[in-house]
């Protein structure tokens, strides 16, 4: 199979410019709708065809505004996880369940119910450990290999629309935050689930929702929210970068994953080797501020190893994958970014898997 690209001929299974498709395909993590799949579903295609490396499952549908996009109950995500490791047994399968109002395994299907991080808190570590040793069996029994949770965000602003509200921190106290994190951390890998921290380099202190647009946290944000990601940067393979503005850490005003500079803040001053994914690049702040080439290029020059394209927000696109992969390689091609670049990330993700084996 060949899709043409501009003057390039691109194979599916081979390169050009020197850039691997299986290493482009391992930085995509990608949504898809369906509660089951086959060879005629786009998902499938996307992973034998573009080397798809990661999925994210997701219970409402945005675009549509319907519950039972990738779950409708036990049986069913246990099928659907299974259908998708028979295309490749390697493929991490993320979700973000961290319990509270954030939680995919909802009791509506048949799941039990988990606390959120501020109310598991008041219970002691002993309620903490028990909340993640809960979430880490949910996810093994399901099919479920990476988990966007732990929430590392500190409770600056306890009236934040998207942390604080929700009860998504563990506690205005940055070690405790860390304490707990460490706990769901370890609670997962011994059930073989990858962990991530977000949402770097703090979401707690900001005032806005990035789902709806560009969010300024230069003048609340304080530097205690890096705390946790010191304590746990040799603990954890997975953070992901937050879309906030932070001119603390970069005066150019860029969103945190678009940034250099405080992607290099993670890399280089914190000492975080492990793999870097972005917030969904469907949020608000990133669409209506750049286009899909830019809001791409832009993150992997700053240094993201995977991208978020969660197909699910203002639209749904079955070729999502497949502009993603032109874009990438016309990127490369151009020399915007390097084929060692990409191939840097590919590895990353590959180590984050073959830890999970």
């Amino acid at each position: 199979m060949a899709i043409a690209i501009g003057i390039l001929t691109v194979g599916c299974q081979g390169q050009q410019a020197g850039v691997a498709d299986e290493d482009i395909g391992e930085m995509l993590l990608v949504g898809f709708r369906g509660t089951t799949i086959d060879s005629t579903h786009h998902i499938w295609r996307d992973i034998v065809d573009y080397h798809v490396g990661s999925v994210i499952l997701f219970d409402y549908d945005v675009p549509s505004g319907r519950r039972g996009r990738n779950i409708t109950g036990k049986e069913q995500l246990l099928r659907l996880c299974k259908q998708l490791h028979r295309v490749q047994p390697q493929l991490l399968i993320g979700i973000d369940q961290e319990g509270g109002k954030v939680n995919r395994l909802h009791t509506r299907y048949g799941f039990p119910p988990i606390a959120s991080a501020k109310h598991s808190r008041v219970g002691g570590k002993d309620s903490v450990e028990a909340c993640a040793k809960q979430t880490a069996m949910l996810l093994k029994g399901s099919g479920i290999n990476l988990n966007f949770a732990p929430v590392a965000d500190v409770d600056i602003n306890p009236q934040c629309p998207v942390i604080g509200k929700l009860e998504r921190s563990f506690s205005e106290n940055s070690d405790t935050v860390a304490e707990c994190c460490r706990i769901w951390i370890d609670e997962q890998h011994k059930m073989g689930i990858a962990s991530c921290l977000k949402h770097f380099p703090g979401h707690g202190s900001a005032r806005g929702d990035t789902h709806k647009g560009l969010v300024d946290v230069s003048e609340t944000w304080e530097r205690q929210e890096l705390e946790p990601y010191f304590q746990l940067a040799k603990e954890v393979p997975m953070v992901m970068t937050a879309h906030v503005i932070n001119r603390q850490l970069d005066a150019s005003g860029l969103p945190a994953s678009l940034s250099v500079r405080i992607t290099s803040l993670l890399r280089d001053t914190i000492g975080f080797a492990g793999v870097i994914v972005t917030d969904d690049l469907a949020m608000g702040a990133i669409v209506q501020e750049y286009t899909f080439e830019e809001a791409l290029r832009l993150a992997i020059v700053a240094g993201a190893d995977m991208l978020c394209l969660s197909n699910n927000g203002s639209e749904y696109d079955t070729e999502l994958v497949a502009k993603a992969v032109e874009v990438i390689r016309r990127l490369v091609a151009t020399g915007a970014v390097s084929a060692e670049r990409i191939h840097q990330s590919a590895e990353r993700v590959r180590q984050l898997k073959a830890s999970l084996r």
